[in-house]
């Protein structure tokens, strides 16, 4: 038997399985087209003025800020709440804090009817090769046209912030929810992850679930108020994951 080929493909292998938080690991890491669920901003002039944005949004754009998708790309933003959606493309790139999977005008904020305090959405990249898209980018051009004739003066903006109040005075739910890493197709993998978090992050609370015989997700949590998972959110940001999401526990 040849040794020396048996100790070059199991180094191959843990050195793919090392580097499970970079691009190049389709193999390990269970991936699809893009899609994130977390806590969104809510665009306001105060973000910018406070350097916590460093992009100007209009108020009545139907215009997103998202690091991992490129200008122009269309997506669909849901609000798990009431399960209302709609259609928006992402606008030029922003800086924004690492905890938030987005920024979103106030228009969009006021049609999901999201809550100042628990602005929560899911965003899913959609395919540019798609009828449906083609249908929704016709008219998502035609209403930007309306909404830049349109003057955004104070009835406008007092109407949209008017819209965020009242959908902020409906009761909250129970906040419960929990960070996911990663979906792994391996046990093993799943279990590097883990022994790295607790190792580099110190976090502890750090468990592994399964969801089907090839499919295991790294989790962190629980977390029962905003605060508290946004702390420990930012002691991730120095292991550069890719694409973390914030799930509400059911």
């Amino acid at each position: 038997m040849n040794y020396k080929i048996i100790i070059i493909i199991l180094f191959f292998l843990s050195s793919c399985v090392s580097n499970i938080d970079t691009k190049n690991t389709t193999n390990v890491i269970i991936k699809s087209k893009f899609s994130n669920s977390g806590f969104t901003l809510i665009y306001d002039e105060k973000l910018l003025l406070n350097k916590i944005i460093n992009k100007k949004m209009n108020d009545r754009d139907l215009i997103i800020f998202q690091k991992n998708l490129k200008k122009g790309t269309s997506v669909k933003i849901l609000n798990p709440d009431n399960n209302k959606s709609l259609i928006a493309q992402v606008g030029k790139k922003s800086s924004y804090p690492n905890f938030n999977n987005s920024v979103v005008s106030k228009r969009i904020a006021s049609e999901l009817e999201l809550t100042l305090e628990e602005p929560f959405i899911i965003i899913e990249e959609i395919q540019n090769n798609s009828s449906f898209i083609a249908k929704k980018t016709k008219t998502f051009k035609e209403e930007k046209k309306v909404a830049n004739k349109a003057p955004v003066d104070k009835i406008v903006v007092n109407d949209l912030n008017q819209s965020i109040e009242k959908n902020n005075s409906k009761k909250i739910k129970n906040f419960n929810y929990s960070i996911k890493i990663a979906d792994f197709y391996f046990i093993d993998s799943a279990k590097m992850m883990k022994k790295r978090i607790m190792n580099e992050s110190l976090i502890k609370n750090v468990y592994i679930k399964k969801l089907s015989e090839n499919k295991y997700r790294v989790i962190i949590g629980p977390y029962l108020d905003l605060k508290s998972i946004e702390k420990e959110y930012k002691k991730l940001d120095n292991l550069n994951f890719e694409n973390i999401e914030i799930i509400r526990n059911v």
